[in-house]
C-alpha cells in the first residue's frame, strides 16, 4: 500500500511549548528544531515549506505587499496562483499521478491542484455585512461540513473573540474529510497559539493552558491517522517571542516628507501609496520599504534607522542575501530588533485615523495589525456595543464595529525575524515512517520531508546546496 501523510501545522510550536500528546508522538518516532526562512510569517513559512524555495523563488516575500501594478498594498489573499513555482505533491504526483491531496486552512488555499480544499471566505453581501463563511474545493464539500459541524466560526478565527473554538472546527473538518474522503496528503493548519502568544507573550499566564488545548486538538488528529495507518509530520512556522516597543515606521517616513496621504471627510487620512515617495508595509517584525525613486532610497534608509527598535535596514545583495530578491519585495527591508515590532499606523492624529482602523479588516489596512485581537480597554461596556452594532447590521443599518484599540502597545508577542537562539526556532515532530532532517536544515525541509514519505525514498541532502 502507497504511503499517507498527514501534515499538521501548530502555528507558533518550540520545544518549549509541546503538550503531551505531541512530546507522545516525539518519543515514538523523532523531534527537531530547525531555523526559519525570512521573513518568519505564515505566508512565507507556507510557501517554503511546500515549493522547498525562498521567497526569491516562490514570490512569497510576505503575508502581504505592495502591488506597482495597482498601486496598492494587498494583504492576506488567497489564489494559490501567487506562489510560484511547484508545489510538493505536484512534483510527487510525477511517480504518483493518483496522489490525493486536501489541504485544509492552509494558504493561498484557492485555486491550487489539491483535490479537496477549505479555507475561510466570508460573504460579503450589498449591504455591509460580514458573514461567516469557508471557500471549499469541491464547492459542496461545504455543504456537507456545515451540515455536520455547523458554520464556520469566523470569528471565532480572528479578531478580539478568537480562541480555541475556531481550531476544534479545524480539527472536526480535519477529520471528517481524512474519514470520509480519504487523502493520500493532508495538510492541516491549527492556529490557536498564535493568538494566544501575540496577545499574552511567551510567559504569559494563560499559555500553558492553551498549550495543552491546541495539544488536545493534534491529539485526535494524531489518534485517527495512526487508526487509518497514516503517518504524521508535526511541523510549526516560528516561534514568537516577547515585546516590549512598538516601532511606527511610516510615521516618521512621513514626517520626513517621504509619505503621502489622502483625506476624505467620509473615510478619514488614507495612505496614498502611489502618491508617496516611501512607505512601509509593516507584517510583524519586517517592513518593507517601497521608494518610487531611486534617489530616496538614502533618505528613507536614514530615516528608519534613526528609528529606535530598528536592528537594521538591508538592501541590494543584501536584501539578496536574505532570500528576498523579488520584484515583490520592498526597496529597502527593515528588520525590527527582538524585542520590538512594526505597526502600520501612519497618521499622527487620531482622530484623523481612518474608519477601518478601529475594526477588524485585514485586507482594507495596509500592513498587519495585531491590535485586532484586542477590545479597546477605553470603552466601558464593549460587549454591549458589539451587539448593538451587530444588531443594527441585521437590521439593515450600516455602522462600524469599531471596537479595536488605535494604541497596540498591549501587543506582547511578535515574530518575523531571523532569531539567534534556537528556542524561537520551529519544532518538527515526525513519526516513525517519516524521515528525520539533518543538522543544518532549515523550514524548506519540510518540503523534501513531505516527498521523501509519499514517495518512500531517502531524504536528499539538500543542507549544503542550499543558498
Amino acid at each position: 500500500m502507497s504511503a499517507r501523510l498527514l501534515v499538521i501545522d501548530v502555528v507558533g510550536l518550540v520545544p518549549s511549548l509541546m503538550g503531551p500528546r505531541l512530546r507522545a508522538l516525539a518519543a515514538k518516532g523523532w523531534e527537531r528544531t530547525v531555523s526559519p526562512v525570512f521573513p518568519a510569517v505564515t505566508c512565507t513559512a507556507q510557501a517554503s515549506m511546500l515549493t522547498g524555495k525562498l521567497p526569491s523563488e516562490h514570490g512569497i516575500v510576505g503575508n502581504g505587499w505592495y502591488e506597482h501594478d495597482f498601486s496598492e498594498v494587498l494583504f492576506w489573499r488567497q489564489s494559490n496562483r501567487l506562489v510560484q513555482g511547484p508545489k510538493v505533491w505536484e512534483t510527487a504526483r510525477e511517480q504518483r499521478p493518483d496522489l490525493k491531496v486536501a489541504k485544509l486552512f492552509w494558504w493561498y488555499n484557492m485555486y491550487s491542484s489539491a483535490d479537496l480544499a477549505v479555507t475561510p471566505r466570508p460573504e460579503y453581501p450589498a449591504t455591509g455585512r460580514k458573514i461567516p463563511g469557508v471557500y471549499t474545493w469541491p464547492h459542496d464539500l461545504r455543504a456537507r461540513l456545515e451540515q455536520r459541524l455547523g458554520s464556520f466560526p469566523l470569528f471565532k478565527f480572528w479578531g478580539p473573540g478568537a480562541d480555541i473554538t475556531s481550531t476544534r472546527w479545524i480539527t472536526d473538518a480535519s477529520l471528517d474529510v481524512l474519514e470520509t474522503d480519504n487523502p493520500d496528503l493532508a495538510l492541516v493548519y491549527l492556529p490557536h497559539l498564535d493568538y494566544v502568544l501575540q496577545r499574552q507573550g511567551p510567559q504569559g499566564p494563560d499559555v500553558p493552558a492553551h498549550v495543552l488545548e491546541v495539544d488536545r486538538e493534534a491529539g485526535r488528529l494524531i489518534d485517527r491517522a495512526e487508526a487509518l495507518g497514516i503517518d504524521v509530520l508535526v511541523v510549526s512556522e516560528y516561534g514568537i517571542g516577547a515585546t516590549e516597543q512598538v516601532v511606527f515606521p511610516n510615521r516618521a517616513l512621513r514626517e520626513a516628507g517621504l509619505l503621502a496621504v489622502l483625506w476624505q471627510d467620509s473615510v478619514g487620512e488614507t495612505l496614498d501609496a502611489g502618491a508617496s515617495r516611501a512607505f512601509a508595509v509593516c507584517d510583524h517584525q519586517v517592513a518593507h520599504i517601497y521608494v518610487a525613486n531611486p534617489a530616496d532610497r538614502r533618505a528613507a534608509r536614514r530615516t528608519l534607522e534613526g528609528l529606535a527598535g530598528v536592528e537594521r535596514v538591508v538592501e541590494g545583495e543584501q536584501r539578496a542575501a536574505l532570500g528576498l530578491d523579488h520584484r515583490r519585495a520592498g526597496d529597502l527591508v527593515a528588520l525590527a530588533a527582538p524585542e520590538a515590532w512594526f505597526a502600520y499606523p501612519y497618521w499622527l492624529d487620531d482622530g484623523r485615523a481612518p474608519d477601518f482602523a478601529p475594526t477588524v479588516d485585514i485586507h482594507r489596512k495596509p500592513g498587519y495589525d495585531p491590535a485586532e485581537l484586542f477590545l479597546d480597554p477605553a470603552l466601558r461596556f464593549p460587549k454591549l456595543r458589539i451587539a448593538r452594532r451587530v444588531l443594527a447590521k441585521k437590521l439593515g443599518f450600516a455602522n462600524l464595529l469599531d471596537v479595536i484599540p488605535l494604541d497596540p502597545s498591549m501587543v506582547a508577542g511578535s515574530h518575523g525575524h531571523m532569531p539567534a537562539e534556537r528556542s524561537l526556532w520551529p519544532q518538527l515532530i515526525g513519526s516513525v515512517g517519516v524521515p528525520q532532517p539533518g543538522e543544518g536544515d532549515d523550514l524548506r525541509v519540510v518540503h523534501d520531508l513531505i516527498l521523501s514519505t509519499l514517495l518512500e525514498q531517502p531524504l536528499p541532502a539538500r543542507a549544503e546546496a542550499r543558498s
